[in-house]
């Protein structure tokens, strides 16, 4: 493959990190897409989590778009992975799924501060600012709503709480 004309100061460390983190994303999607249709179930029922996650699905794959957009302006190379299937496909209470939820993001969050990490001392100001930019704040704000989500759930308890929860929270 011929040498990009735009690729400069783009370390292939950052490059390959870059290419983890794309995959991240998807699977991350992918999880938040099972649960999301886990909620939509007839026995389970509850639609504003179901929103809810669907949301978060599109969130995570509009990351993986942004970062291979990235990737394509440092002259990088997308390089996509199999995204395998979530661990679990019966996601049990809101309550849970929002605990799974917030473990996925800080999961997340650990590898973009790692690639942030991995940025700086390479020497890279341009992936530092935008991951800054981009991720690192939205991923800060995405953990402070799930662990409030989480609080209100144990507040109100399981059943009839957490179909109000459902519907006063999550079903805007």
């Amino acid at each position: 493959m011929a040498t990009s004309m735009v690729r400069q100061n783009y370390d292939a460390e950052c490059e390959t990190a870059i290419n983890k983190q794309i995959n991240s994303e998807l699977k991350a999607s992918y999880v938040y897409q099972s649960m999301a249709f886990y909620f939509d179930r007839e026995d389970v029922a509850l639609k504003g989590f179901y929103k809810f996650f669907k949301k978060c699905s599109e969130e995570e794959r509009e990351h993986a778009e942004k970062l291979m957009k990235y990737q394509n302006l440092r002259g990088g190379s997308i390089v996509l992975d199999n995204v395998a299937k979530p661990e679990k496909s019966s996601w049990g209470t809101g309550l849970e799924a929002m605990q799974a939820a917030l473990a996925l993001e800080r999961t997340v969050t650990d590898q973009l501060l790692a690639l942030h990490k991995l940025a700086s001392a390479k020497e890279d100001p341009h992936l530092t600012n935008y991951l800054e930019d981009e991720f690192i704040k939205e991923q800060a704000e995405a953990a402070k709503r799930l662990a409030d989500y989480i609080t209100n759930l144990k507040r109100v308890g399981p059943g009839l709480g957490e179909y109000m929860f459902d519907k006063e929270t999550l079903d805007d």
